[in-house]
């Protein structure tokens, strides 16, 4: 059996879950935390889904866009990387900030993700450099500066999201000096 999608209302929303009602039948799926944040009980839903077979359990997993779908189904094809990580990867990360981490060769940005150690990180970058393309139009960015990495790093052990941190390096007007703490001051400008 194969669920690729599903369409109905929302009855319950969790941390990182929701209970979608489908034929009058509430199905429990697994979304990132940022679509679970946007959602409320009551909404109609429309999920692009993964279901996980285990021998004990089906799992379903849900995304707002194929892309993101497609990305998990990548993560899980590296080793070390079950279903729940792979969506806390998606939680912290988006799909383009994946591949423009796994373009420039920077698994420090995974590495930040909550549950990722450092050599899962390599991992990740290693297993999918030859699965993930980049897009036509698509520019790599250069590596983050020493700078960047330490107020990224900042940022998320105030307790933003990287992708949130992420948002916040990319607003640093690109005159600012290469001091951390001005950068970390114009970088939590962002979040006022």
């Amino acid at each position: 059996m194969v669920i690729s999608s599903l369409n109905g209302s929302i009855s319950q929303v969790g941390e990182g879950s929701l209970v979608v009602e489908v034929g009058g039948v509430g199905l429990l799926v697994y979304v990132p935390e940022p679509l679970s944040d946007q959602l409320t009980a009551g909404q109609t839903v429309y999920l692009h889904t993964d279901l996980i077979v285990r021998q004990d359990a089906l799992a379903l997993y849900g995304f707002e866009t194929i892309e993101g779908r497609d990305y998990f189904v990548l993560l899980l094809g590296v080793s070390g990387i079950g279903p729940r990580l792979a969506v806390t990867i998606l939680s912290s990360l988006t799909p383009e900030a994946i591949r423009r981490a796994i373009a420039t060769d920077q698994p420090e940005v995974f590495s930040r993700v909550p549950g990722v150690g450092k050599k899962t990180a390599q991992k990740i970058v290693f297993s999918l450099q030859d699965k993930i393309t980049t897009e036509e139009g698509f520019e790599p960015i250069a590596a983050m500066s020493e700078a960047d990495s330490e107020v990224l790093s900042a940022l998320v052990a105030l307790g933003y999201s990287v992708v949130e941190a992420q948002a916040a390096l990319q607003s640093i007007p690109k005159e600012a000096p290469e001091d951390v703490e001005e950068r970390l001051r114009l970088a939590l400008g962002y979040f006022s």
